[in-house]
């Protein structure tokens, strides 16, 4: 059984998460993770998947047709749509049935996986189910490659375990070798497991991608999976564009980090490894030590 102060943590919104008028409508959604995300994935397309076009994945057009995609509208529209009820707005904006099977390209978003995690959080919590949002590498994006990607993790009662899910929607119907919607521990490569293989020497930093532009690996694509997974289990799912402050110059690669900074974020992944086991101590720092929490952003 889930500790109760942990399942009341977890049902717990952040800014980010709450759903503020949407409540009571994304209690109507379906509760099943894989029927949830499926629908969650008709009403969104991936910044990669609109780049790409009616190529690749998409060659069969099983996202729609992107050349009916607006010219004027955002390539990707993540800054938009910070929030759970932004994201929900802006679909009803859209299309005023709501979350519908049978949105059409030019009503979707695209949005990237930290915000189909945020809003599946949302939703599971306006539920009344212990839901979290987690941030690490997917292994099965790119072969070779381990990919910068959110999930979630959804409490089932009756099974006494966390499910974990991907909702992003870009695997559904592929040729994959487990359902992303409920995946063993080592389908996802966790932050805190990345960030410990590349600092012990068991695995090449090489491997795992942060997708920015400057095609960013290593320790700097895994601490920052980190502070986001971290930030993600205090109910806080920061954006790409928010990291502590002291952070900054080394995931720029301006700077290196000191021994005893290295350490700390060691001992951070340990924690992180088992957030139920280590609930207490991960609170404890998060409401101890504030460089984890005081970010930078773009305008400070």
């Amino acid at each position: 059984m889930l500790p109760q102060k942990i399942a009341q943590h977890f049902l717990c919104f952040g800014p980010f998460t709450d759903p503020g008028l949407y409540g009571d409508y994304f209690r109507s959604l379906p509760d099943d993770p894989g029927e949830l995300s499926r629908l969650i994935s008709r009403q969104i397309i991936h910044r990669v998947t609109l780049a790409q076009g009616n190529t690749n994945a998409n060659a069969d057009l099983r996202y729609g047709d992107m050349s009916r995609w607006p010219w004027y509208r955002s390539a990707c529209e993540d800054d938009i749509y910070l929030t759970a009820p932004a994201m929900a707005a802006g679909l009803f904006r859209l299309d005023e049935r709501g979350f519908v099977p049978d949105r059409q390209v030019e009503d979707k978003l695209v949005l990237t996986c930290r915000f189909v995690s945020v809003l599946v959080s949302s939703i599971y919590k306006a539920k009344g189910i212990p839901c979290r949002s987690r941030a690490g590498f997917a292994p099965y994006i790119r072969q070779g490659i381990s990919m910068d990607h959110w999930i979630n993790q959804v409490w089932h009662d009756s099974e006494n375990r966390w499910i974990t899910f991907d909702a992003d929607g870009l695997y559904d119907g592929l040729n994959m070798p487990f359902t992303p919607y409920d995946m063993s521990s080592g389908q996802f490569d966790w932050a805190a497991g990345a960030w410990l293989r590349i600092r012990s020497g068991e695995e090449p930093g090489e491997r795992f991608l942060y997708a920015d532009n400057l095609g960013t690996c290593g320790l700097r694509a895994a601490a920052r999976y980190l502070i986001y997974d971290f930030h993600a289990l205090m109910n806080h799912e920061i954006s790409y564009v928010f990291q502590p402050k002291y952070l900054e110059k080394f995931l720029l690669g301006e700077e290196s980090l000191r021994e005893e900074q290295l350490k700390e974020l060691d001992l951070l992944a340990g924690l992180l490894r088992d957030p139920d086991e280590s609930f207490d101590t991960l609170t404890d720092w998060w409401e101890t030590r504030r460089h984890f929490r005081e970010l930078s952003s773009p305008l400070v």
